[in-house]
């Protein structure tokens, strides 16, 4: 987990309940991942920034992949070269779950007053970030009723990287007071608890 600012892409289009980015295929790194909270200041207000848990990572169509895929076989030089060097865009779906009042610190669990605005720059979150987002788990709900992405997967995913923001001896104990809130929240569906549950034990 990073420490310093990084920056994951820039803002394609957006709603106060998610936002899409854009970057390029060889710039993609662990940061990327399935589950990673990121942050964007709103529209016109860089006092407020947007927080939001990537659900979805897509390497874009491109006509030269076409071709390739097509051919009976592919030299390696190719392959890395379009791998490594050629500007292939990759989209990075977000789910808005909360935003920060930067003046104050305050963390807010609830969709954001305005959506950012086209060519913002989205950055990961900080460790130090993530746990303070993480004091409260009001955003639960957020995940588990967003219909257009896996929430399930998407929580655990994001219970197990913020994980890793914390101690190794504090981390048992941070999966045990997530799975706690999850049981309050799931206890009419067992099974989506029990699944869930399974995703983050220790």
């Amino acid at each position: 987990m990073v420490a310093q600012k990084y920056m994951v892409g820039r803002v394609l289009r957006a709603s106060t309940r998610g936002f899409t980015c854009g970057t390029q295929s060889n710039r993609v790194h662990n940061e990327h991942n399935f589950g990673a909270f990121v942050k964007v200041p709103i529209a016109n207000d860089d006092s407020i920034y947007v927080i939001g848990l990537i659900y979805a990572v897509e390497i874009k169509d491109d006509l030269l992949v076409n071709e390739l895929v097509m051919a009976e076989s592919v030299n390696s030089n190719i392959l890395r070269d379009q791998r490594e060097n050629r500007m292939v865009p990759m989209e990075i779906s977000v789910l808005n779950v909360g935003y920060l009042y930067t003046a104050h610190h305050t963390y807010i669990h609830s969709l954001p007053p305005r959506p950012p605005m086209s060519l913002s720059e989205v950055e990961l979150c900080t460790a130090d970030e993530v746990r303070a987002f993480m004091q409260r788990f009001d955003f639960f709900p957020l995940v588990l009723g967003a219909a257009e992405v896996p929430s399930v997967d998407l929580l655990a995913a994001a219970i197990q990287y913020a994980r890793q923001a914390y101690p190794e001896d504090a981390q048992r104990q941070f999966l045990v007071e997530c799975g706690r809130e999850i049981a309050r929240l799931l206890s009419h569906d067992l099974k989506r608890l029990e699944h869930i549950l399974a995703l983050i034990r220790p």
